[in-house]
């Protein structure tokens, strides 16, 4: 598989934080429409509780949850369409806005599964920061770029602006680059459609597969034992 966290990594390193407003804002809509979901794409809640519903416990939803949405995020087609609504929204590219929408929903369904409020400006920064993955976040928090892991952000004392606007600006970068990574490997493969979303599909599925495991490893329960879990 392309390490696109190292692609990511040398790219947030050299890359100007440039116009950390926007970043901000287009994040916030992003996960916004992640979590409340729109007519025909149920949010992040409805996604979790339909899962719970069928499973009858807290893990076994996490684990189909993060089944299905791989298959999403693999699904070319789907991504893309997808993409193409919720690019009036973010102001992205298609595929960027698809497969970024899926992975946002997937972290925010566990996130909700295990017991943390998606309405609190700190838990949605904590989702965020999740899609960064599991390197560059450790990497950003030994360099004192970040005051702490999703764990530590969804569980801080208090929401800081100018943490979101950095969150926000690093998440748009890696995010942007993995596109850009997909391109490179695919640079011969995308001539030839067939082979060229063969490759999209993969890298998409192996990356929110990453990030649901961290994610899993990063949103604790904070529920009753009792609760199903």
């Amino acid at each position: 598989m392309p390490d696109t966290d190292g692609i990511g990594r040398s790219i947030i390193a050299a890359a100007p934080v440039d116009a950390p407003d926007a970043a901000a804002r287009v994040l916030r809509m992003l996960v916004s429409f992640a979590i409340d979901g729109a007519d025909w794409f149920p949010g992040a809640r409805s996604a979790a509780a339909k899962h719970l519903e069928h499973q009858g416990s807290v893990e076994a939803a996490i684990s189909t949850l993060t089944t299905s949405h791989v298959t999403l995020s693999g699904a070319q087609g789907f991504v893309t369409n997808l993409g193409g609504l919720t690019t009036m929204i973010v102001g992205a590219p298609a595929n960027f806005a698809g497969v970024a929408l899926v992975q946002t929903r997937l972290v925010a369904g566990i996130a909700h599964l295990r017991g943390y409020d998606l309405d609190d400006s700190r838990v949605r920064h904590a989702v965020v920061t999740t899609l960064l993955g599991k390197r560059i976040v450790d990497d950003l928090v030994a360099g004192g770029e970040l005051p702490g892991t999703p764990l530590v952000l969804a569980t801080a004392p208090g929401a800081d602006r100018r943490l979101e606007q950095l969150i926000s600006q690093r998440v748009m970068t890696a995010l942007l680059t993995t596109i850009g990574g997909k391109q490179t490997v695919g640079l011969v493969a995308k001539r030839i459609p067939v082979i060229g979303g063969g490759v999209g599909a993969a890298t998409d599925s192996w990356n929110t597969m990453a990030i649901a495991r961290y994610a899993r490893d990063q949103f604790v329960s904070r529920r009753n034992a009792a609760y199903g879990g």
